[in-house]
């Protein structure tokens, strides 16, 4: 109850020291001094939207001061805590481009790479954003090799890469779904080549050995061959990296149609 009664509290002064009619009146002074303390004030008791409005009027007149350095810093994180991370990410960057020198920049160069991470959509959607926050991720642990954030850094590229890989999954089982046999075996080799250490091999050889197959019994005399030749191999590779999996039962029954088409050729 007490703890209720003293946010009430402070929710009815921060009300009263910044009610709209003083606001506005601060926001048409000329006091800067005034304007950037008040701004601190807000951002503190996190009130970003209008801190923001307080820091924009300020830019021009602390530029290349302390004071301006400070600005640039609590505006990236007013649009961060906005979760606005598109305008966060670009306000980091420009803080890191203006100030290099300055303690603040190994964090803001972070915090525009997290932003880009944060942006970064669901694995169905257009990855765009993730290949970025790879890169910003990346362009950091090359800038900060020694930083504590470097193995976090690391984690988050591997969260990303992890997106990726599903969304690469994902659509090499769309194009098997579709019967476009040739473009399912090029999406999953591609899928073998950019991820080798893949969780999701077994799956990858299982839904290649059925594309391959597929992909002979629908070509044509001359291509058949090789054809059925890679659905066995692939077969194998299965039995061979996992000789426990389910889908060999499933598969078995293909192999043995596939081997005695090969006979044919003999």
């Amino acid at each position: 109850m007490i703890k209720k009664l003293l946010f009430l509290v402070g929710i009815i002064g921060l009300t009263s020291l910044y009610s709209c009619g003083k606001y506005q009146k601060l926001i048409k002074s000329t006091d800067n001094e005034a304007k950037y303390e008040a701004a601190i004030d807000l951002f503190e008791r996190k009130d970003y939207s209008r801190a923001l409005e307080l820091f924009d009027l300020l830019q021009a007149a602390y530029r290349g001061t302390a004071k301006g350095e400070d600005i640039s810093y609590y505006t990236a994180y007013c649009y961060y805590h906005m979760r606005d991370y598109t305008v966060a990410s670009y306000y980091f960057k420009r803080y890191v481009q203006s100030y290099p020198q300055y303690a603040r920049a190994e964090e803001c160069l972070y915090m525009n790479a997290y932003c880009y991470y944060l942006d970064s959509p669901r694995a169905s959607l257009d990855q765009s954003n993730t290949y970025l926050a790879i890169s910003e991720l990346q362009l950091f642990a090359d800038t900060y090799p020694n930083s504590e954030r470097v193995a976090e850094a690391n984690q988050l590229i591997d969260d990303l890469r992890e997106k990726l890989e599903l969304k690469a999954y994902n659509i090499s089982v769309m194009y098997y779904r579709m019967r476009d046999y040739m473009a399912a075996i090029t999406s999953f080799e591609n899928l073998m080549k950019n991820y080798p250490d893949t969780d999701r091999k077994e799956e990858i050889l299982y839904y290649m050995s059925l594309a391959y197959y597929e992909f002979a019994e629908n070509s044509v005399l001359e291509k058949k061959k090789e054809r059925y030749e890679a659905a066995v191999e692939t077969y194998n590779n299965l039995l061979y990296l996992f000789p426990e999996s389910e889908h060999l039962i499933d598969l078995a029954q293909l192999d043995a149609k596939a081997r005695k088409r090969l006979e044919s050729y003999q």
